[in-house]
C-alpha cells in the first residue's frame, strides 16, 4: 500500500505526547512537533500523569509546543485533586492563553486511598464550566469498548452522556483496532442526545509487543487475524512496521468513509509512523 487511497474527504487530525524526562527527550520532541506540523494538525494534547504526577513537565511541554507557533491541549485529570488545587492549574493555563483541555478522571498514584473531591470526569467538568465560563473547548474521554473498570456497557455510555451533558465540547476515543466498536459507540450515544464530535484515537504500531500490553492493561482487542500475523512476524521489526501501517491505515480508511470528524494519533513521541498514515491518507 504505497498510494494515497481516493478518500471522500478530507478530515482533520491531531497528535498526542507525553512529557519528556529529560531535556535531550524535550528537544527531540521539539523537533517531532516540527515534523508533524507538515500535516497542519489542529492542536497537539499532552498527557498528565497518575495523581498530577507529571504536572510541572506537561505544563512545561505545553508552553514548548506554544513557543513554536501550535496550539496544545494539557490532560487534566482530578482524581485525588481538591477543587482549589485544579482552579490553580486552569489560571496558570489561562494565563498561558490555554482554552483548550483534554479533561479526565485519571488514577490515583500508587499507594494512594482518597480520590479527593471529585469522583468523577463530569465533575471535573461540570467544575470548570462552572468557575471558568465557556471560553474553553474541553474534550473527554470516551471507550469504544467500554472502560476496563465498567462492568456494564449501559452504566459506561451513561456516564459518557453526564461528561457531554456537563459542558464537554466533544470527545477523544481510546485506541482501538475494529471500526465497527467505534461505529457502534457513536450510535449508542446519540441515542442518548449525544451530539458533540466523537474523535477515535489511532495508535501506529510502532512496537507490537508493547501495543498488545497496551491492549491487555484496557481491554482493547486485537483482531485475532492481525495479532497472529504479528506475532509470526518474531523480531522482524520492518515486516512488523510495514503489516502494521496497513493494519492501522485501512482502520482509517474505514473511519473516514464511516464519517469520523477527525482522527486523533496517539504518536508516542514519534513522528515517522504517523506521518506515513496520513500520507498514504492524502492528509
Amino acid at each position: 500500500m504505497s498510494t494515497s487511497p481516493v478518500l471522500p474527504r478530507r478530515v482533520p487530525v491531531s497528535f498526542e505526547f507525553f512529557p519528556p524526562n529529560t531535556p535531550v527527550g524535550s528537544d527531540k520532541l521539539k523537533t517531532v512537533v516540527r515534523e508533524l506540523a507538515a500535516v497542519e494538525p489542529e492542536f497537539f494534547s499532552v498527557t498528565y500523569g497518575a495523581g498530577g504526577s507529571t504536572r510541572e513537565k506537561t505544563l512545561a511541554t505545553v508552553r514548548d509546543i506554544a513557543a513554536l507557533g501550535f496550539e496544545a491541549a494539557p490532560h487534566l485529570s482530578c482524581v485525588g485533586s481538591t477543587r482549589e488545587g485544579i482552579a490553580e492549574i486552569l489560571a496558570t493555563y489561562r494565563a498561558q492563553g490555554i482554552r483548550r483541555l483534554v479533561a479526565l478522571r485519571g488514577d490515583l498514584p500508587s499507594g494512594t486511598a482518597t480520590a479527593g473531591e471529585f469522583r468523577y470526569a463530569a465533575e471535573l467538568v461540570a467544575f470548570i464550566r462552572e468557575t471558568q465560563g465557556a471560553d474553553w473547548h474541553i474534550e473527554v474521554a470516551a471507550y469504544p469498548e467500554y472502560h476496563p473498570q465498567q462492568r456494564y456497557a449501559r452504566r459506561d455510555l451513561q456516564f459518557f452522556a453526564d461528561k457531554v451533558k456537563a459542558g464537554a465540547s466533544g470527545a477523544i476515543t481510546q485506541f482501538f483496532f475494529n471500526p465497527d466498536a467505534y461505529f457502534h459507540f457513536v450510535d449508542e450515544v446519540r441515542a442518548l442526545g449525544v451530539d458533540v464530535p466523537i474523535v477515535p484515537g489511532i495508535m501506529p504500531i510502532h512496537n507490537y509487543a508493547r501495543i498488545a500490553q497496551f491492549a491487555a492493561r484496557d481491554g482493547i482487542e486485537i483482531p485475532r487475524w492481525a495479532a497472529l500475523k504479528m506475532e509470526g512476524f518474531l523480531d522482524d521489526t520492518a515486516s512488523v512496521r510495514a503489516f502494521g501501517l496497513d493494519v492501522v491505515t485501512r482502520l482509517c480508511e474505514r473511519l473516514i468513509a464511516g464519517g469520523a470528524p477527525s482522527l486523533h494519533f496517539y504518536t508516542l513521541n514519534q513522528s515517522a509512523l504517523s506521518l506515513e498514515v496520513c500520507r498514504r491518507l492524502g492528509l
